[in-house]
């Protein structure tokens, strides 16, 4: 199963251990399924991740975070987006993310911000789905 994983499952994976998000994420890194990068969407991981309050609500360091984001980087399909398909959604800062899900012809978008995703992302047959609903199918 080909996935990319909007920035908000990402966090939800660093603040919680047990949720659906982290066994996604861990299921990417071990290969049971095919997480989808694309250079710009690592770039803003990076970004939200470090944020102080991710940070200290996490328990984590800038330093875990870059371990996690090596090992997602070394397990994750690289996508280059050659095309962008802006704009599609109201929030432009999303739109990274439904453009490496287009490009790498990804099975599905994860994301818990369905209401902004569903609308473009089925104008691609892109399946928009929430963490809890895909961990089951890894």
């Amino acid at each position: 199963m080909r996935l990319v994983l909007d920035t908000d499952v990402l966090v939800a994976a660093l603040r919680s251990a047990t949720g659906a998000s982290r066994r996604i994420l861990l299921a990417g890194i071990d290969q049971r399924c095919t997480l989808l990068v694309s250079p710009v969407l690592m770039f803003e991981y990076e970004a939200v991740l470090k944020r102080p309050a991710h940070l200290h609500s996490a328990g984590a360091s800038a330093a875990d975070v870059d371990v996690v984001l090596d090992m997602l980087a070394a397990a994750a399909e690289r996508v280059e987006l050659h095309y962008l398909w802006r704009p599609q959604l109201t929030d432009v800062g999303d739109e990274m993310v439904l453009e490496t899900a287009v490009n790498g012809r990804a099975d599905a978008l994860v994301t818990f911000n369905t209401r902004h995703f569903v609308p473009s992302a089925t104008r691609f047959g892109l399946a928009v789905v929430r963490p809890g609903d895909i961990v089951g199918r890894i």
